[in-house]
């Protein structure tokens, strides 16, 4: 399964919880991960606290940024893509 496919069947809350720890693992501020992302602030808080999902483009460009940390992105993927939801 390719990382896009595993992102867009990632319910919440684990996809916010992969996106903070990315974030995280990159040491970027949310405005930073969001303009990368080309969101808002608010966006990248609201997909952190699990109360929406990104948008396909933004799940399209995360996948890109689990690719430029190696083999850390894919652990973060399947440390979250095999969690049970809450």
């Amino acid at each position: 399964m390719s990382n896009y496919v595993a992102l867009k069947k990632m319910p919440q809350p684990q996809i916010g919880s992969l996106i903070r720890q990315l974030r995280e693992e990159m040491q970027l501020t949310q405005e930073e991960f969001a303009s990368d992302c080309g969101v808002v602030f608010s966006t990248v808080n609201r997909w952190e606290k699990g109360r929406v999902s990104p948008s396909p483009m933004a799940l399209k460009l995360i996948q890109v940024k689990l690719e430029e940390i190696g083999e850390r992105g894919g652990e973060l993927l399947q440390k979250y893509g095999n969690k049970a939801p809450n």
